[in-house]
């Protein structure tokens, strides 16, 4: 398997051979971040043109296919338009919050994303407490909606930033539930640790039994959740509430919500590779020692990525199939079902490992 670690390590010893340590630092920084800010924009745009394709796939129709062959460039005429338009300030507006809530949002979304394994010594952020970090970070964006919603000062945006804040901290309850069932199989909450346990014994998925299974079918219900997206889209519900929280927004600020959406959509599906599919580790199969070893010769960056963007078609597929729901069926289903059958599958998870159950694969 390719490890990063050990170009990384090289590069940065290259570097202090020559300059203080702390300028190496620095301008590894600096890199890092301009390699965060890159995929986070290449992300998007193909989640969005993969969004309107899959949706014309479900609804029977083409998708846009007038810019750009196959439509390729139509996201990118989008963002050049969107680009262009006037920031509109509203007159009662609190202007401080208003402009600085679509900032939390990216800024919590960026945060989570760093914190993806990308392949076997390309993370970003890895703490021994990494798992905890995610859910801390992820949570700022909330803060950004509610924010989005007060400093409107009008109905729609109020009333859908309640809407969003009531969901929102609802089904961080269930997806925590779900993570801390994989930390009770893995016993640990690094997340190195946990991919690489994945790349040892075999996918949680598999070797956590029925549990697993159990946890990962629940996040993707409450990571369509999470992410505002249908069928709990009730926050920007257009119907209702003309776009929700962001109704006030216009030019780049509601980009970046838009932006952000996607990413988060990226970034939860990111989660469910990591902790359930074994993030950048290969497939494995006991006893074929010749197609492990052709499974190996792949790197684990296209590994992430294969496995996040199969995880975002069950999402977009969830989205695309069922109806939006009423927002107090929403609160119902993560209060009433969700939360309640993480409790017990957690409870079950508990018993797999201290009777020995899991499964080893390889």
């Amino acid at each position: 398997m390719f490890d990063l670690q050990t170009w990384t390590t090289a590069i940065h010893t290259w570097l202090t051979g020559f300059i203080p340590e702390w300028t190496a630092i620095l301008l590894e920084s600096v890199v890092v971040a301009l390699i965060i800010i890159t995929l986070y924009a290449v992300f998007a745009i193909a989640l969005i043109y993969l969004e309107r394709k899959i949706c014309a796939f479900f609804q029977c129709r083409i998708g846009p296919n007038r810019v750009g062959k196959w439509g390729l460039l139509q996201v990118f005429g989008d963002v050049f338009k969107m680009l262009q338009k006037e920031i509109i300030r509203m007159r009662k507006s609190d202007r401080f919050l208003h402009d600085l809530a679509p900032y939390l949002v990216v800024t919590a979304s960026m945060l989570t994303f760093a914190c993806l394994p990308w392949n076997k010594g390309g993370h970003i952020i890895d703490f021994n407490i990494g798992i905890f970090f995610m859910l801390a970070v992820s949570s700022i964006g909330v803060v950004g909606i509610l924010l989005a919603g007060l400093g409107s000062n009008s109905k729609y945006p109020m009333i859908g930033a309640m809407r969003a804040g009531a969901q929102l901290i609802s089904y961080e309850i269930s997806i925590g539930l779900t993570m801390l069932t994989m930390v009770a199989l893995t016993g640990t909450m690094q997340i190195s640790e946990i991919v690489q346990q994945q790349a040892d014994y075999g996918w949680n998925i598999v070797r956590g039994h029925l549990p697993a299974l159990i946890a990962f079918l629940v996040y993707l219900i409450a990571g369509n959740a999470e992410c505002n997206r249908g069928p709990f889209d009730l926050p920007e519900g257009e119907s209702e509430l003309t776009a929700g929280y962001h109704t006030e927004y216009s030019g780049m600020h509601f980009g970046y919500y838009y932006l952000a959406e996607y990413l988060n959509l990226f970034i939860a599906a990111g989660i469910a590779s990591t902790i359930f599919l074994g993030g950048w580790a290969p497939l494995h199969i006991a006893g074929l020692d010749g197609f492990n070893h052709i499974m190996d010769l792949i790197p684990g960056f296209f590994w992430f990525v294969g496995k996040t963007f199969f995880v975002v078609f069950l999402l977009m597929w969830e989205r695309w199939t069922f109806p939006r729901l009423r927002i107090d069926h929403i609160l119902s289903l993560e209060w009433k079902y969700l939360m309640p059958i993480s409790l017990i599958n957690l409870l079950l998870m508990a018993l797999v490992v201290v009777l020995g159950l899991g499964i080893n694969l390889n």
